[in-house]
C-alpha cells in the first residue's frame, strides 16, 4: 500500500504543475480541457474500492464516526481516501483553472489558489469562488466565438 500511496501523487502532479506554472501555455489549456485528466486517480480509486466494497457499503450507508475512523485508520483506507482526494481535488482545480481562464482571472492570483486546492481542496475551492466573484464582473471573458463560448461556459459553470 505504501508504494501505491507514494506513486499515486505522480498521477496528478504533472497537471497541477501545468496549471500553476504554465497557465497560459496553449498545451496546458489543451491538456487540461479534457475531463480525463482526473481519470487516472479515479481509476486508482475504483481499483482500490472494488475489492473492499462489501466492507465499505454498510459503513457508508449508515455512517458512524467510529466505523469511518476504523476504515480510514488503515494503510488501505488511507490510500483509498488519498486517491479520492487526488481525483476530486484535481477535478475541482481543473474547473477553477478553466473557469479562471474564461473569466480572465490573473494567473498570479490563480497560482496560490490552485496550490491551496491541491493541498487543502475545499479551501482552494472557496478561495476561487471568492476570486471569481470579482473577476470581470463575474462574467466569462469574450473570445469572439459565441457558439463555442456558450457551449464552453455551460461546462465551466
Amino acid at each position: 500500500m505504501e508504494t501505491i500511496f507514494s506513486l499515486s501523487n505522480l498521477l496528478v502532479m504533472p497537471f497541477w504543475l501545468l496549471m500553476i506554472l504554465l497557465p497560459r501555455w496553449h498545451v496546458t489549456r489543451q491538456i487540461i480541457s479534457s475531463p480525463l485528466v482526473a481519470a487516472a486517480p479515479a481509476l486508482l480509486y475504483l481499483v482500490l474500492v472494488l475489492p473492499r466494497l462489501g466492507a465499505l457499503l454498510p459503513a457508508l450507508a449508515s455512517p458512524q464516526l467510529a466505523d469511518i475512523a476504523v476504515l480510514l485508520g488503515t494503510p488501505a483506507g488511507a490510500t483509498l481516501a488519498w486517491a479520492h482526494f487526488l481525483a476530486f481535488d484535481l477535478f475541482v482545480g481543473r474547473w477553477a483553472y478553466l473557469d479562471s481562464q474564461a473569466r480572465g482571472v490573473s494567473p498570479w492570483l490563480m497560482a496560490p489558489i490552485l496550490f491551496c486546492t491541491l493541498m487543502l481542496g475545499p479551501v482552494g475551492f472557496l478561495l476561487y469562488l471568492a476570486a471569481r466573484t470579482f473577476a470581470r464582473g463575474n462574467q466569462p471573458a469574450a473570445t469572439g466565438d459565441s457558439k463555442a463560448e456558450k457551449g464552453q461556459n455551460a461546462v465551466l459553470l
